[in-house]
């Protein structure tokens, strides 16, 4: 079975009209895919002449998402027309699209001209394509190479969703016991704190450390781009943040510690958040194997010091709790000059209204 141009036609789903929301999300959940229009910039879906939904895919910055043929049409070429398709609405404004799919389906894309950046078996396979790659990538981070005397050379990577007294710390310890840092700061807008802000902040609290690169993460560290469990409804939590953060340190040891030459990777240990726990374990389970030792230091702690969960520890969610709450004044001790003189600024007014109606 095959089709010609003058045998189907596109439409575009409509996300606010429920009923349009409703056709995909029906179409897509036999296949094992929860769709969600809040996360998606648009869809598309392809019918037959005969007015048969012959398949779907949609995006998301630049990320295709829910790529999916009905099972009678999957020796068509519906397929690549889905994907050629909607790569072109992505490059016409981005310079790479990415995909996330099941490893044994990654060849499908591969014949379209993805390439794979890396797999967490049994769930990711990761791909680009476009005018950039993660190359262009490596290519870049080269230039803020700095050629030191000796092997000590560690990373971080932060958010600094805001900047604390707990990020000071730790990159002030890094600096003191090695030769160079290279300090990665997440890039992508998801968080309270505009990218803006929180370099101005970060910039400002370590300013009197002159051996820290700060470089921006791009799309391959911590990026909402290597986020892909919106089609693994059937998988439970624990795997697909395994998988995840498996994703993202396999992209950073084989890309950017060799690129780099990094030895050292320091951490906050974490006793809140499960997904960063998942990562700390991720990295201690494949950074060494190239040579990438991994640290990771006590959160830095305030008032009294209790055991275990409730441990005092400065938190950058704990200071946002806070403000949300109307407490500010009980995070005094967890913020440097820079962050109170930041929030207590008309430019963090904003910022303030945002995280009332954060849940």
């Amino acid at each position: 079975m095959n089709f010609e141009d003058t045998d189907f036609r596109y439409e575009y789903l409509d996300i606010e009209n429920p009923y349009d929301v409703k056709l995909v999300n029906n179409f897509l959940k036999d296949k094992g895919y929860d769709y969600l229009s809040e996360a998606i910039d648009s869809t598309v879906i392809l019918y037959n002449l005969n007015d048969e939904l012959i398949g779907t895919g949609s995006f998301k910055n630049q990320t295709l998402k829910y790529v999916v043929v009905a099972d009678k049409f999957r020796e068509t070429t519906a397929f690549p027309l889905i994907v050629s398709y909607l790569s072109d609405k992505i490059l016409a404004n981005n310079k790479r699209c990415f995909v996330f799919t099941k490893p044994e389906t990654a060849v499908l894309f591969e014949g379209l001209g993805f390439k794979e950046i890396t797999r967490a078996e049994p769930l990711f396979s990761v791909l680009e394509f476009g005018y950039e790659s993660i190359k262009t990538y490596q290519k870049n981070l080269l230039k803020r190479k700095v050629e030191t005397k000796t092997e000590d050379v560690a990373t971080i990577v932060v958010n600094c969703n805001p900047f604390t007294l707990g990020h000071q710390y730790l990159i002030e310890k890094a600096a003191a016991e090695n030769e160079i840092v290279y300090l990665f700061v997440v890039e992508e807008d998801l968080s309270a704190f505009p990218y803006e802000a929180r370099i101005k902040m970060i910039k400002e609290g370590i300013a009197h450390l002159d051996n820290v690169v700060i470089i921006g993460t791009g799309p391959y560290i911590v990026s909402g781009a290597i986020f892909p469990n919106y089609f693994l409804k059937l998988e439970s939590w624990n795997l697909i943040s395994e998988k995840q953060a498996e994703v993202d340190v396999k992209i950073f040891a084989q890309y950017i510690v060799p690129t780099l030459g990094i030895k050292k990777r320091y951490v906050g240990t974490e006793h809140y958040c499960r997904t960063t726990r998942a990562y700390n374990e991720a990295m201690k389970k494949i950074l060494p194997k190239v040579g990438c030792e991994v640290f990771e230091v006590d959160r830095k702690t305030i008032g009294m010091v209790t055991e275990g969960e409730n441990k005092n520890c400065i938190s950058a969610s704990k200071v946002r709790l806070a403000m949300k709450e109307g407490r500010y004044k009980e995070i005094q001790d967890f913020i440097p000059e820079v962050t109170k003189k930041f929030l207590e600024s008309p430019e963090s007014a904003e910022i303030w209204e945002k995280l009332k109606f954060v849940d």
